[in-house]
């Protein structure tokens, strides 16, 4: 009877931690800065901005930031805090992980389920080229908020089928209106000094009604007027073949220590 009492026990307390552990992995913030890098404002916009795309695409967004990572690499570091805290939507555990810490300078972007599909190689570079100038010099807000809403974009582009890749990188933003009015008073005042150097330079010269004035009487005496055919060079290159490849793209992979699938890019920042 006793151990029929304490068989139920500890499968009623078993049964109470599995759903503490559920309930605890859904409300691990999507931004943990450990190394307290963000102000009290910064990390109330950036954790909602974070909470609401993450929810809104169904792939969960993360910013984690530490002073050190205690001897492993940042990207073991990245893809661990990810799995053991149990971020991710879905089977596959759908999102992405970007860590930085601030001891070993380092930051690393880590991709799971569909996050792998959304964020490629190439597409990870594009992103990270776009917040490291805020990373180096302490512009941490407005790092992690380009990180952000780059993830936004890059999730609805996959979405369509044809995720950002290799030759489908999204494009520069160009401003017509200003280029072209600078264009146009760059090339007025070029144009306004040049004429304004050939007319200081013609002071001394007088327009002449007939322009017999230029030419000295006997100097020229032409005779024969003919066109004569030399030679002719003409250069072939064999124009380069098109093979229908569109070159590397997608994204490397590896295994976690959880045995789960990442991937990922990193650096110094």
């Amino acid at each position: 009877m006793k151990k029929r009492v304490f068989g139920i026990f500890f499968v009623m307390l078993l049964s109470l931690s599995l759903t503490f552990l559920v309930f605890a992995a859904d409300d691990v913030p999507r931004l943990v800065d450990e190394a307290a890098l963000l102000s009290d404002s910064d990390a109330e916009a950036l954790l909602g901005l974070l909470d609401e795309i993450s929810e809104r695409q169904q792939m969960d967004i993360v910013v984690v930031t530490v002073n050190s990572l205690q001897g492993a690499s940042s990207m073991e570091y990245a893809d661990d805090f990810y799995d053991y805290n149990g971020y991710g939507f879905g089977e596959e555990r759908d999102g992405i992980l970007f860590l930085i810490s601030m001891e070993e300078r380092d930051w690393y972007i880590s991709t799971t389920g569909y996050g792998i599909t959304v964020f490629t190689d190439a597409g990870l570079e594009y992103i990270s080229e776009r917040f490291l100038d805020d990373l180096s010099e302490g512009e941490y807000a407005a790092a992690f908020t380009t990180f952000a809403e780059l993830c936004d974009d890059f999730i609805t582009q996959a979405d369509t089928g044809e995720p950002y890749d290799v030759g489908n990188l999204p494009k520069e933003p160009f401003w017509l209106v200003g280029s072209l009015v600078i264009a146009l008073a760059a090339g007025f005042i070029i144009a306004l000094i040049a004429t304004g150097v050939m007319r200081s330079q013609l002071k001394t010269v007088y327009s002449q009604p007939v322009a017999d004035n230029y030419i000295r009487k006997g100097s020229v005496n032409i005779t024969k007027r003919s066109d004569l055919f030399l030679y002719r060079h003409v250069s072939r290159r064999e124009k380069p073949k098109d093979n229908g490849s569109k070159g590397p793209g997608g994204s490397s992979t590896h295994r976690s220590s959880s045995g789960s699938t990442h991937g990922g890019r990193g650096g110094k920042f």
